[in-house]
This record gives C-alpha cells, sequence and structure tokens, in this order.
C-alpha cells in the first residue's frame, strides 16, 4: 500500500467526509466518448462492495492506535494549556504523564517508530467521462507550459477518485526527547520557551495516508457479480445483457483509473486483453469456470502492490 508522509498537526477525532467533483462546467456535457451502458446502474450496484473494502481498511488502521499514545498527546495538550494559564506544577505534572506513557511504548514495543493515534478518512469521487479527463489533463499541461501553474492545479486537484485514509502517528524517535527537553525550560519559568517547544513537539505529528482508488475497487467487484454469471449455464437473455454490461463497465474503470495516473498506462493493458478474453469465452450464452482466474490474480497482485 502506497504511503506518503509529510508533518502535520494531529487531527483530532474520526473525520468522514465526501467529495464529489465534476471537472470545468465546460466540460460537463461531453458524451463524445463512447461510455458502457448502464453506467450508473452497475457502478451502483458495487457500491456496498466499495464501501465494505474502504471501511474494513479503516477499521483495521484504527485498531492499530496506541492509546498510550492517545494519552501522551491530551497529556501534552493539557501541560501547554497549563503553560498558559502560568501553572507550573500542573504543566510539569501533565508532562510527567506524557513521559511515562511514552515509557510503556517503547517498552513494550521497543522496535516501533510512529505509534498511530488517530484516523481520518476522506472521500473524494469523480464525476466525468473518459474524454473529460483527458481534456483538463491537456488543458493543465498546456498551463503549465505556459507557467500558469495555478491555474493548472485548480483543474489538477479534481483530477482523483479515491478514498485516503490519512493516520496520525506520533514519532517515538524524536518525540519523548523533544517532552524531555521542555522539563528544564520549565523549572527555569521560561513559559514562553517551554510553550514553543510543546508546540513545535505537537507540530511533529507524522500522517501516514493510504489512497484507495475507487475505479480499481470497483472494477474488482464489477468482475466478481460478471463471474458468478458467466458460471451460470443456460443464462437469460437478461443474465448475457447484466454479463456483458459489468464487463464492459469493469474494463472502463480501469482505463479511468489509468487516465487518473493510479499506476502506469502499461500495467492496465494487460487487464484489457483479459477481459476481452472473457468476452469471448462468454459471448453466444458460453459459460464456464476458471475464465476469470487470471484477471482476478493479476488485478489483486496490482492492488496490493499499489493501494
Amino acid at each position: 500500500m502506497n504511503k506518503n508522509l509529510f508533518v502535520k498537526p494531529i487531527i483530532v477525532g474520526l473525520l468522514s467526509f465526501s467529495l464529489l467533483s465534476v471537472i470545468n462546467p465546460s466540460y460537463a456535457g461531453d458524451k463524445t466518448m463512447s461510455q458502457p451502458s448502464n453506467q450508473a446502474n452497475i457502478t451502483e450496484s458495487v457500491q456496498k462492495q466499495v464501501t465494505s473494502v474502504t471501511e474494513a481498511k479503516t477499521s483495521e488502521n484504527r485498531k492499530k492506535i496506541v492509546d498510550e499514545a492517545v494519552a501522551a498527546i491530551n497529556e501534552t495538550r493539557n501541560a501547554l494549556a497549563a503553560l498558559e494559564a502560568k501553572k507550573k506544577a500542573d504543566a510539569l505534572a501533565a508532562l510527567e504523564k506524557v513521559v511515562g506513557k511514552l515509557e510503556i511504548i517503547v517498552t513494550r514495543n521497543p522496535e516501533l517508530a510512529f505509534a498511530p493515534i488517530d484516523v481520518r478518512v476522506t472521500t473524494h469521487d469523480l464525476y466525468a467521462s473518459l474524454k473529460t479527463i483527458e481534456k483538463a489533463k491537456k488543458e493543465a499541461l498546456e498551463l503549465l507550459e505556459d507557467g500558469q501553474v495555478q491555474k493548472a492545479r485548480v483543474l489538477l486537484k479534481d483530477l482523483a477518485s479515491e478514498v485516503v485514509i490519512s493516520v496520525a502517528n506520533l514519532p517515538l524517535a524524536t518525540y519523548p526527547d523533544a517532552i524531555k527537553a521542555v522539563i528544564p525550560l520549565i523549572d527555569k519559568d521560561k513559559f514562553d520557551e517551554a510553550k514553543a517547544a510543546l508546540q513545535a513537539a505537537l507540530d511533529t505529528v507524522v500522517i501516514i495516508k493510504h489512497v484507495i482508488a475507487l475505479p480499481v475497487i470497483r472494477a474488482e467487484h464489477m468482475l466478481i457479480e460478471a463471474e458468478k454469471l458467466a458460471e451460470k449455464d443456460k443464462r437469460s437473455d437478461k443474465d448475457n445483457k447484466a454479463l456483458s454490461d459489468l464487463l464492459e463497465n469493469s474494463r472502463y474503470q480501469l482505463e479511468m483509473a489509468a487516465a487518473l495516473g493510479y499506476g502506469d498506462k502499461k500495467e492496465y493493458k494487460n487487464f484489457y486483453k483479459q477481459i476481452e478474453e472473457i468476452q469471448q469465452k462468454t459471448e453466444g450464452g458460453k459459460s464456464g469456470t476458471g475464465f476469470f482466474d487470471k484477471v482476478k490474480h493479476s488485478l489483486s497482485d496490482f492492488i496490493n502492490s499499489h493501494f
């Protein structure tokens, strides 16, 4: 799973919200690029499974939260508030608790570099055709070539269809020493310096971002549903249409993922080929098992290595 590190103040509480973007209103009615039939309904049909995947990943990360690290952050904030009120004894008492909590963490997990303290979930979904995405990318490149970085940035910021699970972590290599260095400052009544040092320590909380590309997960579950129909003997015309729609839409989702840069475009060519093979094996109402083994395996490997 991809991990992007950057330094940022701690995020308090589990925040979950969604963003729905429509790229550049001038493109909103663009339907010239071929889109699969029944796209909205097929996408909606796998939404429950997609939500389950993201919720499971979020739950998995929440279970890793270290209670002592959360307590250490809270006591650090209590110490900062005490210093604001010039309550020296309260500040020192709070920092003693911080040091104690950190010692527990290090003793229990001497190899742990980051102690998870909080989780934030952001969903950014995109309403746009492939042609719309390509137009926006082309326009952004032209703007960048002209040196109009901020205008390009406006276009590029919406080119995402993903769930981002941001995990706030206490850096155990630096945080304990930073806290201990504040205690002598308080002893010498250097409250302003102590407050600045505590705030600096709080600002070193590390955010690790786990990105889940929604089009890829949607494609995976469309293929799972398609496999059930492909194995069904004597399919009805309705079943055949549903199977065809699922296969077409799974490819379209993968094309969208490629257009948005979730992995190298070259990696997706193999998926397209495998889906075409399945379409050939199931045309005319033909059924059987094992048709999806290759694409499921390669797509699973792709997801595990990228997300």
